[in-house]
């Protein structure tokens, strides 16, 4: 066998295929250094429920004496019975719960519980801090007058064969259920000329396909999209504000909703961005104070 060096002399007589055996040999033996590696920090239940009361923003609040819709956050530990209990400590204060989303966090131990519930602001502080000394609950968390982004999702079963399917329709199950409602002369006349069974095949595909376009259209303003098309509905999926979620859903209630399945709020506290511009205004207006009045002649305290 030609050592090394023979062979880096006669490479330079030699054609492209003595080179590639001469890299080859001289890189065989060589490793490629390790890709640098990032261990990802192992949270832990206490350290997690203190990064996110350390990250909320301050709630101070004045009591108002009016009832309105209140978001708690509930950090609790991932183990059965503990949705029980918080629902009980509710119900046992006679709090109806609007809205309910439980959903495992990024740790293990820890789970987070979103409540949507309507009240007075002095009852719900009473029943968050009863629910915050739970055993299992660490902390319960009050965004509503905090500066939050708020999210629900909306599926949607739409019917395709318009108004007038789906007033037959309803009346076919009013009659099952023996709740007949009376038709007016109008729903008639309009059963009669337009409804599904009394059109063309090709009259009755261009009105699905006409609704299908209006539906799409009408989704797609809002930020949703078509998942499902069948042969009489459809089904779309919307993420957006509830307040949109209600307005999206009224929009569609002409065209028949079948079937509408709501996720429940979920939501979370914006970071507090400071501005330097203000904090140094605010320094210049405590300067101004300090000169005009005199703090030895205060009174104590």
């Amino acid at each position: 066998m030609l050592s090394a060096s023979l062979l880096i002399k006669r490479s330079k007589f030699t054609n492209t295929s003595t080179s590639a055996i001469l890299y080859k040999q001289f890189h065989k033996n060589k490793k490629l250094p390790p890709l640098p590696t990032l261990e990802a920090p192992q949270w832990s239940a206490n350290s997690a429920v203190s990064s996110i009361l350390y990250e909320s923003p301050p709630n101070a609040k004045p009591v108002n004496q009016n009832k309105k819709n209140h978001i708690l956050n509930c950090l609790v530990t991932n183990e059965p019975g503990v949705l029980s209990r918080i629902s009980g400590t509710l119900a046992a204060r006679g709090f109806n719960i609007d809205s309910l989303v439980v959903c495992n966090t990024e740790v293990k131990e820890l789970s987070r519980m979103t409540i949507v519930l309507k009240g007075l602001d002095g009852v719900v502080e009473q029943a968050r801090r009863q629910m915050e000394d739970l055993v299992p609950v660490y902390a319960v968390l009050d965004y509503t007058s905090s500066d939050n982004i708020q999210r629900e999702m909306l599926l949607a079963r739409i019917s395709l064969l318009g108004a007038e399917y789906f007033e037959d329709l309803l009346q076919h199950h009013n009659k099952g259920t023996g709740t007949e409602v009376a038709e007016s002369d109008l729903i008639k006349t309009q059963q009669q000329k337009y409804h599904p069974k009394n059109l063309p095949f090709s009259e009755m595909t261009r009105l699905k396909s006409q609704h299908l376009a209006n539906i799409k259209l009408l989704t797609e303003s809002f930020g949703g999209k078509v998942v499902d098309i069948s042969e009489n509905n459809c089904i779309v999926e919307v993420s957006a504000k509830p307040k949109r979620i209600t307005n999206f859903l009224q929009l569609l209630k002409p065209y028949g909703l079948l079937e509408v399945t709501r996720s429940g709020v979920m939501a979370l506290p914006r970071t507090p961005i400071k501005n330097p511009e203000y904090e140094e205004d605010d320094d210049e207006i405590k300067k101004k104070i300090n000169e005009i009045v005199d703090v030895s002649q205060l009174p104590p305290g």
